[in-house]
């Protein structure tokens, strides 16, 4: 029986251009900055996002934590989301190691409005940890993988602008943004002082995500890098595979083909799909109070269904490794386990 794994876009398989790619790579030490295939990886990533230099690292997480270091001092504030995957996701890891101040703001709407920004845009007070650096995330992840609009984006940075404040973003799956607003990825990545984005989800590399900002920022968070050990030595042989993934990033508009039909098929047969201005590859729905989550994954594991059994919201992931015959054949399970 085959296996229909919508668990994460995490999960999919390198392709055979990407292997073949990897295993004719041109490698040096990275450490070094002599390594061919990373040079053409970084160089391509920040003509992508505009931006004037890249940092290949092992993975989202360490791009994130690495990009807040770089910004910020130990006691300094960040002012990020409740939803948010760098807050609820990484281990703590800018506390933890950079003794950064997390000052949590709402973003039920996948970002969040002016005045939570506000509330944290203080006068200088021996009281407060100074906000130093707006965490902005598209798609967000949580509000069930909204790609929020260039317009509102926008908006939001100017203001933080206004108010002395650098930019992060957390675009982990920003391909995914620009392509379901038809817009280049720039168009959001340009805006910021730093962004961070996987090549191992939608993209479907094996391993790494990308630090993007100014030649100067990408030298001081090589230093980060090395101090958290992300230091890499012939790493050309994944970063090949990373030049595979943005050269086809177009692709992942089948991904948010599928969804959609997922989510339709879920819809029509009562399913509490979760509506959201702009999906993407991400399909929620919700449980009712006398549903058995682990029950109901457990009983469409068996059925070659796999998905993570979170209650009361469930996340059904669509990628390059499902095909549209996969979700529609999803949906028929899970709306057969729910009756």
């Amino acid at each position: 029986m085959s296996t229909i794994d919508l668990r994460s876009d995490t999960v999919t398989k390198p392709t055979d251009e990407m292997r073949k790619a990897m295993a004719e790579a041109k490698v040096g030490d990275d450490v070094y900055g002599e390594d061919p295939t990373v040079i053409e990886l970084e160089q391509l990533a920040a003509e992508i996002t505009g931006h004037e230099a890249a940092l290949f690292v092992c993975s989202g997480t360490m791009g994130n934590l690495v990009s807040l270091l770089t910004h910020c001092n130990r006691g300094e504030g960040v002012i990020l989301g409740f939803k948010s995957h760098i807050y609820n996701n990484e281990g703590g890891g800018l506390s933890a190691l950079g003794g950064l101040v997390p000052l949590c703001v709402n973003d039920d709407q996948g970002i969040p409005d002016h005045n939570e920004i506000l509330s944290y845009c203080r006068d200088e007070n021996v009281h407060y940890a100074p906000a130093k650096l707006l965490c902005l995330e598209n798609t967000h992840n949580a509000c069930g993988g909204i790609a929020i609009s260039p317009d509102r984006f926008s908006s939001v940075v100017d203001l933080a602008r206004s108010k002395g404040l650098l930019v992060h973003l957390d675009g982990a799956r920003i391909f995914n943004a620009a392509i379901a607003w038809g817009v280049e990825p720039k168009t959001y990545t340009k805006i910021v002082d730093s962004v961070q984005f996987c090549l191992s989800k939608g993209l479907g590399a094996p391993i790494g995500s990308l630090i993007c900002g100014k030649k100067g920022y990408i030298n001081r968070a090589k230093h980060w890098r090395k101090r958290v050990g992300g230091g890499l030595r012939q790493a050309g042989v994944i970063a090949a595979a990373g030049l595979v993934a943005l050269n086809n990033y177009a692709d992942l508009k089948y991904d948010h083909e599928k969804a959609k039909v997922l989510k339709d098929i879920l819809k029509n047969g009562g399913v509490k799909v979760v509506d959201v201005l702009k999906p993407t590859n991400m399909v929620y729905f919700d449980l009712n109070d006398d549903v058995d989550v682990i029950q109901l994954a457990n009983s469409c594991k068996r059925r070659g269904l796999l998905f993570n059994p979170t209650f009361p919201r469930v996340r059904l992931v669509t990628h390059r490794d499902v095909t549209f015959e996969d979700v529609e054949m999803a949906a028929k399970i899970i709306l057969e386990e729910l009756s």
